[in-house]
């Protein structure tokens, strides 16, 4: 069995524990560990939050102001992809295999997002989308099982 499903979602802070919540719920049925659920749903938070902070350009009109969050359990790995209409990422940080780690103070509200999504995942991709422009990153990690659980397996 493999699980995908796809959200299109307004520019809201709502919007964030909602994906999360599907990730989540997603995973609880499928047997993954549940270790292995939150660190995806946390790296999943963040994409999302930084699409909802970042994700919108009002000069390209009101499809700036929804995201798409895409996840996919197959056999023994996940893959969770959010993609938002903003202006994107900076080509100097997209050009490279990672995005560069900002680091923040202790004490900050912001600006570790993508540095806890890699510390999460197993190997992260960020990109722009071509032609229309817009932030696109990408994570994956392989998936563990509760004791019992059967693996997901591809169709």
């Amino acid at each position: 069995m493999s699980i995908w499903w796809s959200l299109h979602l307004r520019r809201e802070a709502a919007s964030v524990p909602l994906a999360r919540r599907l990730l989540i719920g997603t995973m609880e049925s499928a047997g993954v560990d549940p270790d292995i659920s939150y660190d995806l749903s946390v790296a999943l938070s963040e994409a999302c939050a930084n699409a909802v902070e970042h994700g919108g350009d009002m000069a390209r009109g009101p499809g700036s102001e929804a995201y798409r969050v895409t996840a996919y359990l197959d056999g023994e790995k996940c893959r969770i992809e959010v993609a938002d209409a903003g202006p994107g990422f900076p080509v100097s940080s997209v050009s490279r295999s990672r995005p560069p780690i900002r680091h923040a103070h202790s004490d900050a509200e912001d600006g570790r997002g993508l540095c806890l999504i890699q510390e999460l995942a197993d190997h992260v991709h960020i990109g722009n989308k071509p032609g229309r422009g817009g932030a696109v990153v990408s994570f994956d990690k392989v998936l563990k099982w509760r004791e019992g659980a059967a693996p997901l397996m591809a169709v």
